[in-house]
């Protein structure tokens, strides 16, 4: 079941209790043009509450006018963003949160209405697809959101959209796992590993659309995170296929976007584990009705497989 209701922020608690599907994604909606609100917000505030912003990219829609000659959007924005200190000590725990971290604090406004949209896939929703099942990691890793949420709802709006569905896809994320020879020098295996990475995804249109060194990060703010020899997650994006989807009607699934690939090494390990949740669990979780989307989407996830295992990576 896809459904989607309306409220104001006071009434979400009620709304939750009577909802018949789970809540996969929430949007804070604000009247008129909220663009410059939201970029205040994003490069200059959330910093003040411990969320770091990596690789945004902004306006996405005046590329989509230029390659393809229209939009009907007025803000399309992709927004990477992850609470390190509190997100590293869960990864020790459960590196599959990996797929959410960071995620989008995504911003879309239609050309047709007067509104601007800011909002996030709901934590649960992220721990559901990634596999998450400790108790105290899922509590931990919600407990990151209200804050951001007050926030966002007083530089944008009070009123809420939240986009409902009934159950994820039977495996929402694709894994597989990389042998390698270790030598003397991890970092060079994975220099050269990266490498052959970026040239394949780019030799078959995608975007490197953001990258983020996750041990590196945990070791500057002194988080602890030996259980990694290495750890790191690329942002990917296809240019075409989302044009398809977030400039055809369906901006709000943009929240699933970009595609987060997390790839760590375990200490001592002679393995590169790999996972990133599948692009069905957009079908499942945004409602998207739309054969050719879905047929692209299907598409996607088998393309994506194909180049890993081309890679060397065994899917599990």
């Amino acid at each position: 079941m896809f459904n989607r209701l309306l409220m104001g922020a006071a009434a979400l608690s009620l709304a939750a209790s009577v909802a018949f599907g789970a809540q996969g994604a929430k949007f804070y909606i604000g009247d008129g043009d909220k663009e410059k609100a939201y970029m205040d917000m994003v490069n200059n505030k959330i910093s003040t509450i411990g969320f770091v912003l990596s690789d945004p990219h902004e306006r996405i829609n005046d590329a989509y006018k230029t390659k393809y000659g229209g939009t009907n959007l007025d803000n399309l924005g992709f927004f990477s963003v992850t609470k390190d200190a509190a997100v590293g000590p869960l990864l020790m725990k459960e590196p599959s949160l990996g797929g959410f971290s960071p995620f989008n604090l995504h911003v879309w406004k239609k050309q047709s209405e007067d509104k601007t949209y800011v909002g996030h896939i709901t934590p649960e929703t992220m721990l559901d697809i990634t596999g998450v099942k400790d108790a105290d990691v899922r509590a931990k890793f919600i407990a990151t959101f209200p804050e951001l949420d007050a926030m966002i709802e007083k530089e944008i709006g009070s009123k809420v959209q939240i986009v409902e569905y009934s159950a994820l896809p039977a495996k929402p994320m694709m894994t597989f796992e990389l042998p390698f020879e270790r030598g003397a020098s991890l970092d060079g295996f994975i220099a050269d590993f990266q490498g052959k990475f970026e040239e394949k995804f780019e030799e078959n249109k995608y975007i490197i659309a953001g990258y983020k060194d996750i041990k590196a990060s945990m070791t500057d703010a002194n988080i602890e995170f030996g259980r990694f020899d290495a750890y790191w997650v690329y942002s990917l994006c296809h240019f075409k296929f989302s044009e398809g989807i977030f400039n055809q009607g369906r901006p709000d699934a943009g929240a699933l976007a970009p595609c987060s690939m997390y790839m760590y090494v375990e200490k001592g390990s002679n393995k590169v584990m790999i996972g990133m949740p599948r692009l069905a669990t957009w079908t499942a979780v945004m409602g998207i009705k739309d054969q050719k989307m879905n047929d692209s989407i299907s598409a996607l996830d088998q393309e994506i497989i194909k180049i890993m295992t081309e890679l060397g990576a065994k899917e599990l």
